[in-house]
């Protein structure tokens, strides 16, 4: 994205390995997937990244959490951005990656997300739309590619994924922002790093068919990331 490339250079430092890794997650009724994402979590990272899943679940998913040697933070539903701010403020670890628990997202490109990292790249985004996203439903995938045209017209620079929920953080990127979106931090985590000029990049991924129901009303959520995706934008232009 625009000047990343420079950045990264400027911003290259001592390499991190998976030991200095957070994973963290917003849980709501997975029982269906989060012990397949777990384990592959733990096989991906030989068991050396930490866990964090933020809970409101009324299922098995704790537990199965539990199990697998995550940390588990119970919070009452309150939406998407609240249950992902506590769990990206949560971690001490100097990176943080973020993903969704429903089996959608695939934690084989944890090492090229980390890689990323380590060769100068504040923030580095999966970027399901650029495959296909075969797997999404079609609503959706059409949804998203909107969101990423606008987000793209509004901030200036080239988006291919606003909404995507698995990316890589250096820590003082999460520290540094004031995050004030719910539905729409997705959009808000890729776009305020980005219009500030902190290294972005965005790596293509693979997009799996979701185990388990969706809780996300695509007409009235779709109206929500829309609306933060405006004013994100504007915020950032008016800073």
């Amino acid at each position: 994205m625009g000047q990343a490339t420079a950045h990264a250079q400027d911003r290259a430092r001592e390499e991190y390995t998976f030991a200095d890794v957070s994973v963290v997650m917003g849980t709501y009724d997975e029982e269906a997937a989060i012990g397949r994402v777990l384990a592959d979590i733990e096989d991906v990272t030989d068991g050396r990244a930490e866990v964090v899943c933020v809970d409101g679940s009324t299922d098995r998913t704790p537990e199965i959490a539990h199990e697998h040697g995550a940390r588990v933070i119970e919070q009452e539903p309150r939406g998407y951005g609240v249950a992902l701010r506590a769990a990206l403020s949560t971690p001490d670890r100097p990176v943080v990656i973020t993903t969704d628990c429903d089996d959608t997202y695939p934690m084989d490109a944890l090492p090229d997300f980390l890689g990323a990292i380590n060769a100068g790249y504040d923030v580095v985004g999966g970027d399901r739309l650029s495959g296909g996203a075969a797997a999404m439903p079609a609503l959706n995938r059409l949804g998203n590619r909107v969101f990423a045209l606008l987000a793209t017209a509004l901030a200036g620079t080239r988006v291919r994924d606003a909404t995507s929920g698995m990316r890589a953080y250096r820590r003082e990127v999460v520290e540094d922002i004031d995050w004030t979106e719910n539905t729409g931090l997705s959009a808000e985590l890729l776009l305020r790093p980005s219009m500030r000029g902190y290294a972005v990049t965005e790596r293509p991924i693979e997009y799996r068919e979701r185990a388990g129901e969706t809780t996300l009303d695509p007409v009235r959520g779709g109206a929500a990331i829309a609306g933060s995706i405006c004013k994100v934008c504007l915020d950032e232009r008016r800073r």
